[in-house]
């Protein structure tokens, strides 16, 4: 349903988008493809689409980036049409002769739209070093992984690319909050480059919305192969004393606040504790306990602006570092890599580094 609802989306995307340039270049005899190719591209995407989650050859593989790249530009596209059809829209207005100028604008804009988000997508993670203060803490870093989506759309190279770098800042100990691997080929290979990262206290994680999408007891076992110990609904004291409690998907698996009430209500207050949730919700819950940081991903950042701005009406924190409470904060990434749509648009991966310290 939700492919469905999102190919019909894109069609009437690309039906606007065929209108604009049929408006500015009604000479070039555009009628008949602006009529038909939306819908023709719309089948075809919709079509590679479901094809790619049960094939993962090669050729599926190059497939699977160009459908789902081509519905990421049509969507950025769109929404240039719509701020240039607005400029066209004022000109008119105020009498002025705009039209001519659009054109050539608006594709100039497409282009080099299209530049930055194949950079996007293609460059690997950013390190971003973060300080957090936590009383009471010992100094310790830890590497948070989030929203890789590894499989068809993220090769087995990048991804041991991007650990080697984690390895090259020789973290105390990796953090993962959800959304791992989606779906594909050599899962196995995936999990085994992640258990080979060494860290002195080791790999702790939680379930995103998508290990519950791809089978509960597949991301299980993903998760003991790669070398993470799953937290799911549960705490546990590292061996230098740093709390580390971690929730289950709080969609999908519904977790309540009265659960993460108990939750935090059997942890020390008087310890040092961290909070890792897939998704930045109960944020309240966790700072009227008092947790110091909270930990979360799922947003992307929107991934490709302007979506940032509809991931703010669902989730009020969207990207960085947040106060939610007098003796709380919340850090939420932007993710490792991308879901489904290989490009990324003033919304840069990022593989956060925290350098975690008792004192300012």
């Amino acid at each position: 349903m939700f492919f469905i609802i999102g190919s019909l989306i894109l069609l009437c995307m690309q039906a606007a988008i065929g209108l604009w340039f049929y408006f500015l270049f009604p000479n070039i005899g555009w009628k008949g493809p602006v009529l038909l190719a939306p819908l023709l591209l719309s089948v075809a995407m919709h079509g590679i689409m479901s094809y790619t989650r049960t094939h993962y050859g090669a050729l599926d593989h190059v497939l699977y980036l160009g459908a789902y790249g081509y519905a990421g530009l049509v969507f950025l596209f769109f929404f240039i049409v719509l701020a240039f059809a607005l400029l066209q829209g004022l000109g008119g207005i105020f009498h002025l002769p705009a039209k001519p100028f659009l054109g050539p604008l608006s594709l100039g804009c497409m282009a080099a739209a299209t530049l930055l988000c194949l950079h996007g997508g293609c460059a690997q993670p950013k390190i971003k070093h973060i300080d957090i203060v936590i009383a009471g803490a010992p100094e310790m870093t830890a590497a948070i992984i989030s929203d890789s989506h590894l499989g068809m759309g993220v090769s087995l190279k990048r991804w041991q690319k991007a650990l080697q770098r984690i390895q090259e800042q020789k973290p105390d100990t990796i953090w993962v909050l959800g959304d791992v691997f989606e779906y594909g080929a050599n899962s196995a290979a995936y999990a085994q480059a992640l258990a080979e990262t060494e860290t002195k206290y080791g790999t702790f994680g939680v379930f995103g919305n998508h290990e519950y999408y791809t089978g509960y007891e597949n991301s299980l076992d993903f998760y003991r192969q790669a070398g993470i110990y799953p937290l799911q609904n549960q705490a546990i004291t590292l061996s230098n004393g740093i709390q580390l409690i971690g929730l289950n998907d709080i969609r999908t698996a519904k977790v309540s606040s009265q659960q993460l009430d108990y939750l935090l209500s059997q942890t020390d207050p008087a310890r040092p504790r961290i909070l890792l949730s897939h998704q930045p919700l109960l944020t309240l819950t966790a700072a009227q306990h008092h947790i110091p940081l909270m930990l979360s991903g799922h947003t992307h950042n929107g991934q490709i602006v302007p979506f940032n701005f509809f991931v703010r009406m669902v989730y009020p924190y969207v990207y960085g570092l947040y106060q939610t409470g007098p003796q709380s904060q919340l850090y939420v990434t932007s993710g490792m890599f991308y879901w489904g749509v290989p490009l990324r648009f003033l919304a840069p991966a990022e593989i956060p580094l925290l350098h975690i310290k008792g004192h300012a």
